[in-house]
């Protein structure tokens, strides 16, 4: 039986590869700072670990990885969101014959860097945003010449991204947290997961915001935009990527997909392909499979957007839109064969909750504060 490690266990699509895998026939386990967790509260993962947090020290938290693959005699090590960028490195530490299901470092986080990301692409002769560094003689032109978004070299979740008006004067520049300033495009916001091997795109999901929590969507619609299909395709082919990779895209009004940003690993698309698929085209290097997506084009975290339905309440505005789309939408974590994840998820998600409240910040930024990568 092939044991598979899962490096998060927080979020819902870490629940998604959990089923998927055991579904497949593997031993899962999670490894986690926060010890009890949504993936972990599942009847398809045998044991979860608490391991320290990348945040209170990266080397710490590589050795504990590294002892669980030994210890339990891991084949296979599935980054599941912005840990990503910490596990790479595990590469180089692992046992003969371990799987790491992502890219080596140097090219994990130079995808990461949105200035790495945008070079990257240029040198492709694919549409991204003009950018400049922030302080620049560019960057200045940039935000005189029209709106501009300015964001950190390395962030996620929307953290530290600000939209300027033309002529609207740029912060200053902080080397201690170098930043990049965009062009704004005007146009509809999409986001995609990717499956890859050596190149080849396995599957890729496209899909927008239907409900929104700051600039983190709560509830996603699959959409079909060919030409986001082919500017992805075309990307994982030159630069030979295998693992997950997704990207952000601004499409505008001519059609044209615009990608503001990479993300090398997976995110919510991957709610709408059958997690059994999602095991089988990962564990499977000769994979040709299809990876079938779910009947169900939205899909929402329900307690986020019980949350957003709320606050409609409160500002008087948009509440029985929000409140139909609630009672309506189905539930990424909801399973009948599988319900404690859904019906503990107070409890589980209690450590993101408590510092949500205790520290006045976004629900989607506490959740990955201590787990993402913010430096070089």
């Amino acid at each position: 039986m092939t044991t598979v490690l899962l490096t998060l266990g927080r979020l819902p699509k870490a629940l998604d590869l959990a089923r998927g895998f055991a579904k497949a026939g593997c031993r899962v386990l999670v490894a986690e700072p926060y010890g009890w967790t949504l993936a972990g509260a599942s009847r398809h993962v045998a044991q979860e670990f608490k391991v320290p947090p990348p945040s209170a020290g990266k080397a710490a938290y590589l050795a504990a990885l590294a002892e669980i693959v030994r210890r339990e005699g891991v084949d296979l090590v599935v980054p599941v969101s912005e840990e990503t960028m910490h596990v790479a490195h595990l590469a180089g530490m692992l046992p003969e014959g371990v799987q790491l299901f992502t890219m080596p470092p140097k090219q994990v986080i130079a995808l990461h860097d949105k200035a790495g990301f945008v070079r990257a692409a240029l040198a492709m002769g694919l549409a991204v945003p003009q950018s400049a560094p922030l302080g620049s003689a560019e960057a200045a032109a940039l935000a005189a010449g029209g709106p501009v978004v300015v964001k950190p070299l390395f962030s996620c979740s929307g953290n530290g991204v600000h939209i300027l008006r033309a002529g609207e004067p740029l912060p200053a520049p902080d080397p201690a947290a170098p930043a990049v300033v965009q062009r704004f495009v005007t146009g509809r916001e999409h986001s995609t997961c990717t499956i890859a091997r050596e190149g080849r795109v396995i599957a890729t999901s496209v899909y927008r915001g239907a409900v929104m929590s700051g600039s983190v969507a709560v509830a996603f619609e699959r959409v079909e935009v060919p030409a986001i299909d082919a500017w992805v395709a075309r990307f994982v082919a030159e630069i030979g990527w295998s693992g997950f990779i997704s990207f952000d895209f601004i499409v505008d009004a001519g059609g044209v997909p615009h990608a503001i940003e990479c993300n090398p690993r997976a995110t919510s698309g991957v709610h709408f392909w059958e997690d059994v698929d999602i095991a089988r085209a990962v564990l499977d290097p000769a994979s040709t499979g299809a990876v079938r997506v779910r009947r169900h084009k939205v899909l929402q975290q329900f307690y986020a957007c019980l949350t957003e339905t709320q606050a409609a309440m409160l500002r008087g505005k948009g509440f029985l839109a929000s409140l139909k789309s609630l009672v309506t939408t189905r539930d990424v974590s909801w399973d009948a064969r599988d319900p404690w994840p859904f019906l503990s998820m107070i409890g589980t998600s209690w450590p993101i909750i408590w510092q949500s409240i205790t520290k006045g910040a976004r629900f989607g930024e506490v959740a990955t504060a201590d787990v993402g990568w913010y430096e070089d």
